[in-house]
């Protein structure tokens, strides 16, 4: 139980990635975590996208949590981030987690949340191809490898790099 104790906030809006939102939900309940799903407030469930009904349900919305609440945010891909990436209470969790030296994890289209965030200047990271030019734009130093730690920061790719992803979370916070 590498992460008991250890409470975790992943973040959900409609069209989230299926595995993106539940391998590291369950993996990090696996390691100990309290994981708490938290979302915009515009919903008490929200549905996967790319035809995948699969509902999650919210336990918080993001406007009751801050960064004194969590150890770690996990921001999954898929479209959602395009959603949550326009609510301020959203990008002030990830910033003032970020700014706390807590681990900040976005894997796919996460990035966008980061960007948004103000983040990643500066920084090294991953994610898709389809958003390469948005995190350079944004200052990122971007590569392409399945997993990139840069500090608290984690990103990675797309659901085939989910393993390496909570690895590396399980790592990082572990060592806290």
């Amino acid at each position: 139980m590498e992460l008991a104790g250890k409470k975790i906030a992943v973040l959900a809006e409609s069209e989230y990635d299926v595995f993106e939102l539940w391998y590291p939900t369950i993996r990090m309940r696996e390691a100990g975590a309290e994981v708490t799903i938290v979302g915009t407030g515009t919903s008490d469930t929200y549905l996967a996208g790319h035809g995948r009904n699969v509902p999650v349900d919210v336990d918080v919305a993001v406007d009751r949590i801050t960064a004194n609440d969590v150890d770690a945010v996990i921001i999954p891909g898929g479209y959602a981030p395009d959603r949550l990436r326009r609510y301020p209470a959203v990008l002030k969790l990830v910033k003032d987690t970020f700014q706390q030296g807590k681990v900040v994890a976005a894997i796919c289209h996460a990035g966008w949340v980061l960007a948004s965030a103000g983040v990643i200047r500066g920084k090294t990271m991953t994610c898709t191809a389809a958003i390469k030019d948005d995190m350079i734009n944004a200052g990122a130093k971007y590569v392409d490898e399945e997993v990139v730690r840069d500090g608290n920061l984690i990103t990675s790719r797309s659901p085939r790099d989910l393993p390496a992803f909570c690895r590396t979370i399980i790592a990082a916070m572990s060592e806290k």
